[in-house]
């Protein structure tokens, strides 16, 4: 290996999958929902929104689904 490389004649590009790794979007989440997440942040020294998406992750790899009882209509 050389000790020393020239990397002035390269030219840059763009990363083609840099726009498949993750997608702005904008959520309304509940307060007390922030606030847990930004807690636990805290503790793990790991972004809030990235908690997020990795518990998000988690539900889709496990195929969890949300239960939800709706109020039936009288």
């Amino acid at each position: 290996m050389k000790a020393e490389y020239d990397f002035s004649k390269l030219k840059s590009r763009k990363n083609p999958y840099a726009s498949k790794l993750k997608k702005p979007v904008t959520m309304r989440l509940s307060e007390d929902v922030v606030v847990y997440f930004k807690r636990i942040a805290e503790e793990s020294g790991v972004p809030y929104q990235s908690l997020i998406n990795l518990y998000l992750q988690d539900c889709l790899a496990h195929n969890r689904k949300a239960k939800i009882n709706w109020p039936q209509a009288a």
